[in-house]
């Protein structure tokens, strides 16, 4: 039987946390920083956590 492969893409952006629930990066932070207020950017460093709605689908992606 093969192994099952993590997706690469998602092991870069995803981390599983200590009680099981997965952590993410916010989005819009990368480049275009200008127009965006300080209170807004300070906001998109903090990590999230992914919705339950996806939760199935992001662990089959990182093959647990």
């Amino acid at each position: 039987m093969p192994k099952m492969k993590t997706n690469s893409g998602a092991k870069k952006r995803f981390s599983l946390t200590g009680t099981g629930k997965i952590k993410r990066k916010h989005a819009f932070h990368s480049h275009i920083l200008t127009k965006k207020s300080k209170k807004r950017k300070a906001g998109l460093v903090k990590t999230g956590l992914i919705d339950v709605s996806n939760h199935k689908q992001v662990l089959a992606l990182l093959g647990k």
